[in-house]
């Protein structure tokens, strides 16, 4: 037994943190500055402290029997035989503490039974319908093999009345079979065809006056079918002590929630009764309803349904029985002829298994089974199973009901086998509150006469407090006083104690000791401890630091005072670090143990930091050469570098080098010394430099290459127009060939004529 406390201010805050947890009512049962939630511990741990037992609360749980009439042994009595025992309880829970009690459960022979044969009259189930017809009396002498109070109903389905499940043409919905049938009735959903009736010849009038129908598609309305006969109790004819069982003839699959949609039927199942006429009126108006739905109303109904199949709807239909309890699958033969023999092996297998669960219930709440079976076996948890019950034989379960948490209200469930009416209701509150049974005077010596004893804590009239009510507060500020015991406007005395007239009292921590300090801040039990001992043996606890004796050192007073194994050549981590607990603590970049070497420093040239790094390049020309920047003032500004020396010649290996004033490199090599910047360097005497440029030579080369580069690009041109001039001459000599010339006469032109006259002539 265990007492997991959490925030306990008060006895009902105690009950309700564990089933286990007792709260201790004496007076002067805490010590001063001890919390009041010392009175909460298991019972155990309270009288070891010195409580006494009669003030110990810790409630138990309640149960007893409301109503617990003995079993039936026969069903000759009465016609309300009793099958279940007890028949209601009552349970009053502390919660987290689990009760325990026994059920008991007896068939009776002889039980009466309501069997509804529930008939697929789609067209192919022709050959069914007429083995039915001839097997009347042998369901009826079936029937009344199991039972003499049996009586039988008939219903029969096909499907919704509309498009796609069903030919909607006038015509087709009078006969929708083929037309060689001449007896089809019209399409319909469900049909209720008989009530319930113990009168053999009425039900084989009645059957052999069903015809077959017909529709369009493969799946059938059978779950439509199963919601009504299970809600319409009143029409069917199903009686309130009997065992219900609904037989399923069918030789294909069903329409289930959603199908509805492809006949634009949006509505959902409501699960309710719509039968007129034995005729389902909302068929064509409600969508079928989902398995989950079938499957509750059948429990809430005490309904068994047993599916008889066809072999090719076999593997269907037992994924359907999988998901509504307390149902059976069987094979049809091809004409249906076996159903009888189908009826009776389902039926014994349904009533031999008793499956015993409850109805819903609060998560706080949980209910588990343990079944003690006759024979042995059986499955617990969640629900109780025991197989193989023969008639008169008595199974029990042990019920085992917890509350969790504190209920808000009394609840009630039912308990009971499956397909059975007989029910426990259980009705459930919880213990959450302490019974103290207090003195009633308003004035109780223990609280100075300014309050009342609750449960061995004081309740203080208004203007005092206190754990015993010892200070007035009357005229004074109460939010002062509150801040007066707040640090740093934090909680009020840090979670450690109770704030008194602005004064904290600390509370007492388990083991003797306690908080202390202005603020209770203050404690001697969480410094930091080594080998299992606060600080390590070697020092004190001091609200919550080490304070080390004079030879130790360290967080947990761990480590001798010494540098013993951080001396390198005679210095203490070469001047990179500091010792600690005898290991040296390097700066950035340098390795342990002595702080020598620093891989992260990227090469013997380069101190870390670019500024760094220029500045000792230029140190290296100022002290070797008296040039740069720091020529004026170089031993000032170059203490990093301890000493130098010009040398003729480098040591081997790839020395460093940096470019002077006059663009000359000087090489160097550098050592590091003990600290941090402190270095050697040894600088080579010749500095590297750059030959001058001949100016003259640069000049006339250059006047030269523009005069050269200038005729060059008068040839050019020169050379452009003369290839230019020698196209155009070689077009023109083409022309000049191609002309041809001829001889003709100018229409417009005339020679000229001349006329020669003497002067002297007469003509004679």
């Amino acid at each position: 037994e265990v007492c997991t406390k959490t925030a306990i201010n008060s006895c009902s805050d105690c009950i309700k943190s564990g089933a286990y947890c007792g709260w201790c009512k004496q007076l002067n049962f805490t010590k001063p500055g001890e919390q009041e939630a010392a009175r909460c511990d298991t019972q155990a741990a309270l009288k070891e402290r010195g409580c006494m037992e009669e003030d110990i609360i810790s409630p138990k749980n309640v149960f007893f029997n409301v109503k617990n009439s003995t079993l039936s042994k026969n069903t000759d009595t009465t016609d309300d035989p009793i099958q279940l025992q007890p028949q209601e309880v009552y349970l009053k829970l502390r919660p987290g503490l689990s009760k325990t009690f026994r059920i008991n459960f007896q068939r009776i022979e002889g039980y009466p039974v309501d069997l509804y044969y529930l008939m697929d009259l789609s067209y192919s189930m022709e050959d069914d319908l007429r083995s039915i017809k001839s097997l009347g009396n042998q369901l009826f002498e079936a029937l009344q093999g199991i039972t003499k109070k049996g009586r039988i109903g008939f219903g029969s389905f096909v499907d919704k009345t509309v498009l796609p499940f069903t030919n909607t043409n006038p015509e087709k919905l009078k006969k929708p079979c083929a037309e060689k049938e001449q007896f089809c009735q019209p399409a319909f959903g469900y049909r209720h065809v008989l009530s319930m009736t113990a009168d053999k010849a009425t039900f084989q009038k009645e059957v052999n006056k069903q015809n077959i129908s017909g529709n369009l598609d493969s799946p059938e309305g059978t779950l439509d079918a199963i919601m009504q006969a299970a809600v319409c109790g009143d029409r069917i004819g199903w009686r309130n002590s009997s065992t219900r069982i609904i037989v399923l003839t069918t030789d294909d699959g069903f329409h289930m929630a959603g199908d509805g949609k492809l006949a634009g039927i949006l509505e959902p199942n409501d699960e309710k009764c719509y039968l007129e006429n034995k005729i389902y009126s909302k068929s064509s108006e409600m969508d079928y309803p989902s398995v989950g739905q079938v499957a509750t109303q059948l429990e809430n109904n005490n309904i068994q349904p047993i599916f008889a199949v066809t072999k090719n709807m076999e593997g269907v239909y037992r994924k359907l029985s999988e998901m509504i309890p307390k149902s059976e699958v069987g094979v049809l033969s091809e004409d249906s002829r076996n159903v009888v023999e189908l009826i009776k092996a389902a039926y014994n297998r349904l009533s031999s298994k008793v499956t015993v669960t409850h109805d819903s219930l609060p998560d706080n709440v949980k209910v588990t089974y343990t079944p003690k079976c006759p024979n042995g076996g059986g499955s617990g948890g969640d629900t109780g199973v025991c197989d193989n019950v023969g008639v008169g034989m008595m199974v029990s379960f042990d019920v085992t009901v917890t509350a969790k948490e504190c209920l808000d209200r009394n609840i009630s469930f039912t308990i009971g086998p499956l397909g059975i009416k007989d029910k426990l209701k259980v009705s459930v509150s919880t213990r959450c509150e302490c019974e103290c049974d207090d003195p009633q005077t308003d004035a109780h010596p223990y609280c100075n006469r300014q309050g009342k004893v609750n449960c061995g804590m004081c309740s203080c009239k208004d203007t005092f407090v206190g754990q015993k009510c010892e200070c007035s507060i009357k005229g004074k500020d109460v939010s002062s006083l509150k801040a007066a015991c707040q640090k740093d406007n934090g909680t009020e005395c840090e979670g450690r104690g109770d704030c008194v007239c602005g004064v904290c009292q600390c509370h007492a921590i388990p083991g003797g000791l306690a908080y202390y300090g202005t603020h209770c801040e203050c404690e001697n039990e969480s410094c930091e401890k080594y080998k299992n001992q606060l600080c390590g043996g070697n020092g004190k606890c001091i609200c919550k630091n080490c304070v080390c004796d004079p030879e130790y050192e360290g967080p947990a007073c761990q480590c001798k005072k010494s540098d013993e194994q951080c001396r390198s050549d005679q210095s203490v981590c070469n001047g990179r670090g500091t010792c600690q607990c005898n290991q040296c603590k390097c700066i950035e970049g340098y390795q342990r143990p002595f702080c020598k070497f620093c891989p992260a420093c990227q090469t013997p040239c380069i101190t870390k930091g670019e500024s760094s790094s220029t500045h000792y390049r230029k140190c290296i020309e100022c002290l070797g050469f008296q040039t740069g920047p720091f020529s004026k003032n170089c031993s000032e500004a170059c203490k990093s570098i301890h000493k130098f020396e010009m040398v003729d010649t480098l040591p081997p290996g790839k020395p460093c080098d940096v470019r002077d004033v006059e663009n000359c490199r000087v090489f160097f090599t550098t050592f590091q010394l003990v600290g941090e910047d402190n270095y050697t360097a040894q600088i080579l005497k010749k500095k590297e430099c750059p030959e001058l440029p001949n100016i003259y030579g640069i000049i006339g080369g250059s006047i030269a290459g523009v005069a050269l580069i200038g005729l060059l690009i008068l040839l050019l041109i020169k050379g452009i127009i003369y290839m230019n001039d020698l196209k155009e001459f070689r077009r023109f000599e083409n022309e000049k060939k191609k002309a041809k010339w001829t001889d003709g006469a100018n229409p417009l032109f005339q020679n000229a004529t001349t006329t020669v006259a003497n002067p002297t002539f007469t003509g004679e």
